[in-house]
């Protein structure tokens, strides 16, 4: 579980491994450095194909409608940016740390056929390049965990939204059943590296995903994070008992 005693010693986790609160980000962007071009194959291998449903069950609670402005947080593949706009959604921000995750993105969306309603920004979680109230919706899907900062990134979410706006995170996070977790740990700890280093070529960058899957807060401790940086309303659905769960909280 991510401490705030550690990053207030200046130490964060990187999966299993402590490291200093200055490093986590670079680690972070070398790990999407070398899985940017894998990366969507991946999540449909490593899911089988799940992560769709559990995409379009973000999209159904995010409503998306066209008077409304989506951030969407470490989206580099532009996947829900894509889907939003599929469903009626107005213009969007794409925002991500990685600049090799946005150039996949951008490049896949030209192949599509382009959209002039979707734009790409390299920024932070944790300092986001956008003005104070200036988008109707924020998400950010299966990236909050990889955020050094998580209380200091949902304050950043919460500033740009405009009164009457809606956060929804998207995220891994701790099963229901206790008969799925020998089931989940063994996938996780075995199947991903593994599927890493044959598919993606870097088995350390899947390990490195399922450690941080295990360090992220539970669905009752990331909904009190919510509410300490502000956000009203806060509630969540499990999705596949608990394995990942949608997040929901609004701007007054």
């Amino acid at each position: 579980m991510i401490d705030d005693r550690k990053i207030h010693d200046g130490l964060t986790d990187f999966g299993f491994t402590e490291i200093p609160v200055g490093e986590k980000a670079t680690r972070v962007r070398g790990v999407f450095d070398s899985v940017a071009g894998s990366y969507d194959r991946m999540n449909d291998l490593m899911s089988l194909g799940v992560h769709r449903l559990w995409k379009d069950a973000f999209l159904d609670w995010a409503v998306p409608r066209a008077s409304q402005r989506l951030l969407d947080v470490a989206g580099g593949t532009g996947d829900i940016a894509q889907r939003w706009r599929r469903r009626g959604g107005g213009p969007v921000t794409v925002c991500d740390i990685n600049a090799e995750m946005i150039a996949v993105g951008r490049d896949r969306l030209q192949r599509a056929g382009g959209d002039a309603g979707v734009d790409w920004v390299v920024g932070d979680a944790e300092r986001l390049p956008l003005a104070d109230g200036s988008v109707e919706r924020v998400t950010i899907a299966f990236g909050l965990r990889n955020v050094t900062r998580i209380d200091l990134a949902l304050a950043e979410m919460r500033r740009v939204l405009r009164p009457g706006g809606r956060f929804l995170c998207l995220e891994f996070s701790k099963p229901t059943q206790p008969w799925l977790d020998p089931v989940y740990d063994a996938y996780s700890f075995k199947v991903l590296p593994w599927l890493g280093r044959v598919v993606a070529k870097d088995e350390a960058a899947y390990q490195y995903l399922a450690e941080s899957i295990r360090r992220f807060p539970d669905q009752q401790d990331l909904a009190e994070r919510m509410r300490r940086a502000g956000f009203e309303k806060v509630a969540w659905r499990n999705l596949s008992a608990g394995i990942a769960a949608i997040h929901s909280g609004w701007r007054f």
